[in-house]
Order: C-alpha cells, then structure tokens, then sequence
C-alpha cells in the first residue's frame, strides 16, 4: 500500500478513536496531547509521509482498536508500523483478525 493512501486510512482510523487531527509546520516531531478535554494529534507536515505515519502509528498503538473494524490490508501495514516501531498496541492480542 503507498504511502499517502495508508496516511489517509490512518487519520481516519484517528478520528474514528476520538482524536482529532492537525498537521502543522515547524520544527517539531509530532505526539499526541489532551487539551481542555480534547485528544488531539499534532503531525508535522513539512515531515514525509513515512515519518507521519510513525506518529499517528504509536498513537495507535496506544488505542483499544480490538473493536473497530480496520481492513485487512490496512491492519496488515499497521502492525508492520508497529514492529519497525517496537510499539506493543493496548489490544495486543492480535486475534482482532475477524475478516
């Protein structure tokens, strides 16, 4: 799967968690933060698409997804981020593989 085409699944999996998604310019990384309430992602859009992954990855990670539907090729890249990341996702059971 490209690159830019995982990107969007990902942030669409971020807004289904509740998060809300902001990419920004400067010179920072990117991570996730609450503010007032709000779960909120910073990307740094001047970063490419890989380093954008790794960020809304790990945050991911940190998400109960054992009952959100993720398509299976979509979920296939996303534990690949996982591994190359050495994030261990919250639902780590890996059995969430209901086609």
């Amino acid at each position: 799967m490209k690159p830019d085409k995982l990107l969007l699944e990902l942030e669409q999996l971020l807004e289904q968690s509740g998060y809300t998604l902001r990419k920004e310019r400067g010179s920072f990384r990117g991570a996730d933060c609450v503010i007032e309430g709000d779960k909120l992602v910073m990307v740094n859009k001047n970063k490419p698409a890989e380093a954008q992954l790794g960020t809304i990855a790990k945050v991911l990670g940190q998400v109960d997804l054992a009952e959100t539907y993720i398509k299976p090729a979509v979920r296939k890249e996303l534990e690949k981020l996982w591994d190359r990341l050495s994030v261990t996702p919250v639902a780590d059971d890996r059995d969430w593989e209901m086609g």
